[in-house]
């Protein structure tokens, strides 16, 4: 049975009457101003809303407006008095209206029939809005509960919210780790088969072997942890442009030598190194091995190059100093080795089991793969995260099942690497996700992008997002950077993001119905990223310290 038969009039007309709260006074393509009736009996007590309480006019509450066949939900923005020349208090209710129910019994995002001055407000239950929730959603993925009413649970698309990419964003201590943690929970309960890769930026959703008692919160079955360190990113998957960023400075008065050098080496090391490969066409930015010490060699030569017996400098003589000098910096410090000296990936076939282990298809097979970032030295992060990207979008790409196999990759802190400022040092990892973010969904490649400086973070990644999951955000311009992103009917929402309590979330987009504020179900078990209890410890004191082994952990970089 639709929605719309349940909303029907049907009931007897007394039933009518009593839910009726007052009619509409003014009304813009916007929101709509209510005038409650005066006869309203204990309008600021509790009323009992089938198994709720709540209050008539509430904040965040739902509300019908009906007019002839038109029946509109709203949601209700602010409430107030006004005393009328009679000393007589009117009470008003500001409403935005979220959608309306057609003639087949639908619930439709958007108003297509707005009502006029006089249309009456009426009160709406809590089943019929359980429906519209769980009628939206075709695949059984429960993640809350209102928070107006607290019985009645809310459903996501799934499809929609992982394959039109979603944002999560709040502030420091809002709860941004705990909500991903719990959608994923509830993605591996509902959805088994599900493919997802984890960019760990603090080691949040992984295993911390220091600490045998801290583990992954995902279940040991479905979830493999990688320190990126150990799974190595090797030197040869970087792109031409990759290899100028980490090698080549633009302040080089060479620079330009040293680039148009750079591109015909690295392309002929290429074919040269897998020409017994049969690999078909390769380019300057193919992902097959060569060696970095010849590369390194041919820079030496042509840099140190005399003719007529040492008399005449070559024409590259002395170009590539500097450059020699900080690619030799980086290829002798040990926290480059993942990537400049790698053990594992020494050849152009290691790429399959790297392809298989980030995805989840390695041994063990898993659905979640976190990659812990957080020894990533910080100049390179920006790099292996776009690495990273690029990987999980050319899988799908080359791969003719890429429907089959949809996967979604969640950017944790992702204002560090995919800025709304233009800098060279992230250049690649903005312009790796922005395309994921345009062109991924196609093949099956799903972005969530959580940060808690939504101001901070590229405006063409946020703006291809279909749903946001917003926490508290106080700060101002994140709040005007986003009202500019979300669709009209959900602005009115926004003045709730600054009392927003911890794991409350405002949801707005295609993943659900309408605009909705809910309390989102806590992970069991939580992230790794709980608060210290600072009161606790100073007042009780903790374990002691071992300087010793902290210094040894540093200088051997283990954390």
């Amino acid at each position: 049975m639709g929605i719309g038969l349940l909303l029907q009039e049907t009931a007897p007309m007394k039933h009518e009457k009593s839910s009726e709260l007052g009619h509409l006074i003014e009304v813009t393509a916007e929101y709509f101003i209510a005038k409650l009736k005066s006869d309203i009996e204990g309008l600021s007590a509790d009323r009992m809303i089938g198994m709720d309480k709540i209050r008539i006019g509430q904040v965040g509450s739902y509300l019908i407006v009906k007019q002839s066949d038109t029946k509109i939900l709203c949601m209700v923005e602010s409430m107030w008095t006004e005393t009328t020349s009679h000393d007589q208090e009117v009470h008003k209710v500001r409403l935005t209206p979220l959608g309306e129910f057609n003639s087949s019994g639908n619930f439709d995002r958007g108003i297509k029939h707005f009502p006029t001055v006089g249309a009456k407000l009426h009160v709406v239950s809590n089943w019929n809005l359980e429906r519209i929730f769980s009628d939206h959603s075709e695949v059984y993925y429960k993640v809350g509960k209102l928070s107006s009413f607290e019985s009645i649970d809310v459903y996501l698309d799934a499809s929609n919210f992982f394959g039109r990419h979603a944002a999560i964003l709040g502030q420091t201590g809002s709860g941004k780790s705990w909500t991903v943690t719990s959608l994923i929970q509830s993605a591996l309960r509902y959805m088994p088969n599900a493919h997802i890769i984890i960019m760990d930026l603090h080691g949040e959703y992984g295993d911390k072997r220091l600490d045998a008692l801290v583990t992954s919160p995902f279940p040991k079955n479905k979830v493999r942890c990688l320190d990126a360190l150990e799974l190595e990113m090797p030197y040869w998957l970087l792109t031409y442009a990759d290899l100028a960023e980490v090698f080549i400075s633009p302040d080089d008065e060479n620079a330009s030598v040293q680039l148009a050098f750079l591109r015909a080496t690295l392309n002929e090391l290429r074919i040269e190194s897998n020409k017994s490969n049969e690999l078909g066409h390769i380019t300057v930015d193919s992902p097959v091995y060569f060696s970095l010490d010849d590369l390194c060699e041919k820079f030496i030569h042509a840099n140190q190059e005399t003719m007529d017996f040492g008399r005449t400098k070559g024409p590259l003589y002395g170009k590539f100093d500097q450059l020699l000098v900080r690619m030799h910096s980086l290829m002798n410090d040990a926290r480059y080795d993942f990537m400049l000296k790698p053990k594992l990936r020494t050849s152009t076939a290691t790429l399959v089991d790297l392809m298989r282990d980030f995805v989840g298809l390695g041994n063990p097979k898993a659905n979640v793969t976190v990659l812990n970032l957080s020894a990533v030295p910080y100049d390179v992060a920006p790099m292996v995260t776009a690495l990273i990207g690029r990987l999980a979008f050319e899988f799908n790409f080359w791969n003719p099942k890429c429907l089959e196999f949809p996967i979604w990759l969640v950017c944790e802190e992702a204002q560090e690497y995919i800025p709304r400022e233009s800098h060279t040092r992230y250049k690649e990892a903005r312009r790796t996700m922005e395309h994921i973010s345009k062109a991924g969904r196609k093949y099956g490649v799903g972005l969530c992008i959580v940060s808690q400086r939504p101001h901070e973070v590229s405006e063409t990644v946020l703006a291809q997002c279909g749903t946001f999951l917003c926490m508290r955000i106080s700060n101002p311009d994140d709040q005007e950077y986003l009202r500019a992103m979300v669709p009209d009917t959900a602005r009115g929402t926004f003045s709730a993001l600054t009392s927003l309590g911890r794991g409350e979330v405002v949801a707005m987009g295609a993943a659900v119905p309408m605009p909705v504020r809910f309390h989102m179900n806590l992970p069991n078990p939580p992230p790794n990223s709980r608060d210290v209890d600072f009161g606790e410890k100073w007042s009780k004191g903790g374990d002691e310290i071992d300087v010793e082994q902290l210094v040894s952990n540093w200088h051997r970089q283990i954390r």
